[in-house]
This record gives structure tokens, sequence and C-alpha cells, in this order.
């Protein structure tokens, strides 16, 4: 990139801030104005004739830290996270013109599609399928860069804080022989090493930057043919004098130079605004010590983290740092084998040959010979998982409640969720080639079942399981907090 002025060296600096895991409340700026919640000041000392009121207890250091980011004041955007504003909802970058960012992250619906396909349609004739359902834009605020390294997901000591510094910081480990994590074995004296970071399904952004200018190049998606076709419409954009006034104005003299700031402006907008990571469901004004979850969302939210249980907290993380200064984000940006059931509905399955196998292709090349990763997907975030229509990365499910009862009952009842030869067999793991099914996930609870016992959960449970998770969509409001309206 080109120098830039006094406002773009300022803006770089706040962003390559934020990319080290550095929580900074100067950094959450949001375009979704919100008042700051009213807080009691102390009491005064009553006269020594009046006995003393008892004092309220201090709230712990994770209360007050949600309770700030509760409270955190609007903050207008920089220019440059502006101009990225504009260009995520600019629908005419597109090839049909009909197709913006904002048109699968749609922001009245936690910034992931409103409706309920498999996979969005794009393209010239908004007529082809994508490859994977669209995930939301929201909570990377704190995603570390992709890495192949040791698993040290945060224990009761609390390591996350430390991790996500040091993995920004990180490139991308050399390609070598590496023990995958669902066949690690205990005798292996190895350290365990898995994949972790990045972005989209397989990881293959390896940061917001990179993540931004996917879509816009993708023959599925927003489809322009080349860097030098998408550069001819930023020139003639609505905010082209933007650009110009923002990066100079030899911006436009290669492809490489417009495209890179106009990406940067995109990730930009989505640090800075705060919509992106507003932290304000009802979990969170809980960890703020304001409200109480009901008696089913406290149910929910033990069998969430139960390890014999739903066991859902091993890789989506509920609890935040011990500071509270870094929230829970609902996932250990790891990936992991699933074996969600094949989607019929999804047009290239429709040959026999074909599969989506995640971290080692067809979409992310870099990794193709680590067989041992085939089938692997990102773990994404639960918040706002009750708003969406459509799970996994293939949009296998349509309900939360399918959901729950695959993971518990995959190993049990295979043959409610898999397809069945013409003899009545069980195609067991029916969208993972069978060489790589030893890659699944057999050894976390609730995986660890075996055929013919009882699921780990029963109905009553898992409703109360997705009672808790519902707890997790943005845009909570106690009664009696007034904020102002979006």
């Amino acid at each position: 990139m080109q120098p830039r002025g006094a406002v773009v060296a300022i803006a770089t600096l706040t962003f390559f801030l934020s990319a080290c895991g550095r929580h900074d409340n100067s950094l959450d700026k949001n375009a979704t104005s919100m008042a700051p919640i009213a807080v009691a000041a102390a009491a005064a000392p009553s006269p020594s004739s009046t006995p003393s009121p008892t004092p309220s207890p201090t709230p712990s250091p994770i209360a007050q830290a949600a309770l700030a980011r509760l409270n955190a004041p609007a903050v207008p955007l920089s220019a440059v996270a502006e101009l990225g504003k504009k260009i995520f909802h600019d629908a005419s970058l597109s090839a049909s013109g009909k197709l913006s960012c904002a048109s699968c992250h749609n922001p009245n619906n936690a910034h992931a599609p409103a409706n309920d396909l498999a996979v969005q349609l794009g393209g010239l004739s908004m007529q082809h399928q994508g490859g994977r359902a669209v995930p939301s834009l929201r909570y990377h605020d704190h995603a570390p860069a992709f890495s192949i390294g040791p698993d040290t997901k945060p224990d009761e000591d609390d390591k996350m804080a430390a991790k996500l510094a040091a993995d920004a910081k990180t490139t991308i480990a050399p390609v070598a022989p590496i023990v995958a994590k669902a066949t690690l074995q205990p005798a292996v004296a190895t350290q365990e090493v898995v994949p972790q970071g990045g972005f989209d399904w397989d990881g293959r952004a390896v940061n917001l930057t990179d993540q931004a200018g996917g879509p816009l190049l993708d023959p599925n998606e927003m489809a322009n043919k080349s860097s030098v076709t998408l550069l001819a419409k930023l020139k003639v954009a609505s905010y082209a004098g933007d650009m110009k006034l923002l990066f100079g104005p030899g911006v436009f003299t290669s492809p490489s130079l417009a495209l890179g700031e106009a990406y940067f402006a995109l990730a930009l907008y989505q640090k800075e605004d705060r919509s992106f990571h507003p932290y304000d469901s009802k979990y969170d004004y809980y960890l703020a010590e304001k409200v109480q979850l009901s008696e089913q969302e406290m149910r929910g939210l033990k069998l969430f983290k139960d390890p014999k249980k739903g066991n859902c907290a091993t890789c989506h993380i509920e609890k935040p740092s011990r500071d509270g200064r870094l929230p829970p984000a609902f996932t250990d940006y790891q990936f992991e084998a699933l074996a969600a059931p094949r989607n019929k509905g999804i047009r290239a399955n429709s040959d026999p040959k074909y599969f989506d196998l995640g971290l080692c292709g067809p979409r992310r090349t870099d990794m193709s010979k680590q067989v041992n990763y085939c089938g692997y997907f990102k773990t994404p975030s639960l918040r706002n998982v009750a708003t969406r229509q459509v799970f996994f990365h293939n949009g296998a499910f349509h309900s939360l409640d399918d959901v729950v009862h695959f993971y518990v009952e995959r190993e049990t009842n295979p043959e409610k969720w898999y397809s069945h030869g013409k003899d009545g067999t069980i195609n067991k793991y029916d969208d993972l080639p069978e060489i790589y099914h030893g890659n699944a996930d057999v050894t976390d609870a609730p995986f660890d079942s075996k055929p013919g016992t009882s699921p780990v959960l029963t109905d009553d449970e898992i409703k109360d399981v997705v009672a808790f998770l519902k707890t997790l969509n943005d845009g909570y409001r106690p009664d009696g907090v007034k904020t102002a309206s979006k």
C-alpha cells in the first residue's frame, strides 16, 4: 500500500492494534446508538443516629467488564470505516447489480442471511448457488489469524487472552505431518496440534482484509470476472472521490492498489462498527449481573457446560477471560469434523463424486495433501444462532432442535440422520468419503456415544438447551432500560 494521509495512518494503527487481540473500548465504535445503562450511585454516609445501610456487594471483575461493554457510548466511525460501510452496501459492485455484501450479511439479521436457503444465490443471473451456507459476520473482533499449532484452548487458568495476542502475530505454519485432533491417541507423546483461526468455513482467508475480497470475485456470488473489472466499477462509484481523498489521487492506477484499499476499508468498517460485535444479549446482561436467567435457561446453561451431557462449551466457550475484558465469543476458533448429513438440495451434490472437504478442499487448495483434516470445518460462534434458519456448512438443518438432536443422536441413532442404500444399509457420514471417516470426531462427548444406547440429552433437556441458546441473541433490553432506537 502507498503511504496514506494522517487519517489513514491513525485508522491503520487502530485496525492492527485490534487484530492483536487488545480489547479497548475505543475500538468498539458503533453505528448503532445505545444509551448507557444507569448505574446507581453509592449512598451517602448516614448520620450516626440512623442505621447504616447494608453495602451493596462489589460486582465481580467479569460483571464490571460486561457492564462497561453495555455502557460503552457510541463512537463515530473513522472516515475509512465510513467508506467501508458504503462499499458494504453497494450492489453495483456485483455483476448482476443486485447483490451487495449486506444482501447476504443482513444487518437486520445479525449480519447473516434472513432467508432459509441452504446456500445463497448469486452470479450474473442471480441463479447460481454459492458453495456453502453463508456465516454471520458478527463477533470476529477477536478472531486470530489462521495457524496450525498447539491446542491451547482456555482452561481454568484462562489462557485465551495470551493465546489471541500470540496467534494474531503468527503466520501460517508450514505444512507438515500433523496428528489429527480427532484421531489422537492417549499414547501419543507429541503435543497435540490443531488448525485454528482464519475466516470462512475453511479458514482460507487469513484475516478480515482477505475475507472481504473473496465474495466480490466469486463467480457464484458477486461474480466480477477479474480485478480489472472490479477496478472499473470502483472508479465510477459514488464514493470514488472519497477513495481519492483518503488514499491519494493515484489510488486507481492499479487494481492491486485500489482493491487493497477497498478491502482494508471493508475490514475496518467491521472492526469499528459496534453492530458487528454489540455484546448486548441477555447472556451479556446476565454476566453483568443485571438480569437473571429463567429456570429453564439456567438448566440449559448447565447442560451446555456439562461434559457428560451437552458438552457444548468444549468448543463453544461460554466464559470470558478471568478479568472479564475478553468476552465469550462462543467458539474456540478451531476446526472439527462433525460429519453433517449430505444436503441433496445443493446442486453440486448431485454428483456422487463431489464432496466438500473443508480444510483440504476444494475451495481451499493449500492444504489438499493434509488428508487428516479432510472434513474439518471451522467452529462458528453460537451468538445469534437462534436467529438463523440454516445450520452447518452445508445448511443441512433448519431448526436448532434438529441440530441438538443430531449432536446427541449421531452415534446412537444414525439411521435418523443419514441416507440409506438400496439394501437398507445406513450410509453413515454420507457427506464424507469413507476413506476419511476416521477424521470424524468420536472422542468428545456426545459423539463418543455407542449405537443402541440412549442419547445423553432427553427431549425436555434439548428444549432447555435451545432456551439457553436464545439468550445469545443480540438486542436484549431488560425492563426499565431505555435505549435509543436503532
